[in-house]
């Protein structure tokens, strides 16, 4: 990871070490040590969000790296396909076409599916980028080649802004 990303796993470990450290502090009534956990845990908490940050702009998604992707096809067109369904269920309940109606509850339903395999896609995609690119990054920190390293830091960026904008759009639905 370079010095301008988050680490998820590294605000983990930052934020149990935090932990413990105000443990013992508070067990040992040392203010200053309790203090200072207790401020590396708010700094975890910190980092784990901006890692988790991401902004949405259509079918575009921009992460704490700095890294844009676009969304697979399939999340736009879903996306499209549940909006025209559900409007062609309104319009059929409103004049009493049951016809479009139906019609319009399996277009949104089909688009409901499409958009959630784009997202899998997405993540799928998102996670592999991450993993080969760490690895990639490693092999070329050890080889002791910084453009390759800077290129497989750019593949891990682009993996984590994939899987954290199929991530965001799936919770958003689940809420």
């Amino acid at each position: 990871m370079s010095d301008k990303n988050t680490s998820t796993l590294q605000s983990y470990i930052d934020g149990a070490t935090g932990a413990v450290q105000s443990a013992i502090g508070s067990l040992t009534n040392n203010t200053s040590q309790e203090s200072t956990g207790e401020a590396k845990k708010d700094k975890a908490s910190l980092e784990n969000d901006a890692s988790h940050a991401t902004a949405k702009v259509g079918n575009l998604t921009a992460s704490s790296s700095g890294a844009i992707t676009k969304d697979d096809p399939n999340r736009t067109e879903g996306s499209w396909n549940q909006t025209v369904g559900s409007a062609k269920e309104a319009v059929g309940g409103l004049i009493g076409s049951q016809d479009l109606k139906n019609a319009g509850a399996r277009q949104n339903a089909e688009g409901k599916g499409q958009e959630a395999q784009g997202q899998l896609n997405d993540f799928g995609s998102g996670i592999a980028n991450r993993v080969t690119g760490a690895v990639q990054g490693g092999v070329a920190g050890l080889a002791g080649d910084r453009e390759a390293q800077l290129k497989a830091q750019e593949q891990h960026d682009l993996g984590k802004t994939q899987q954290r904008g199929a991530e965001a759009d799936i919770q958003k639905q689940n809420s």
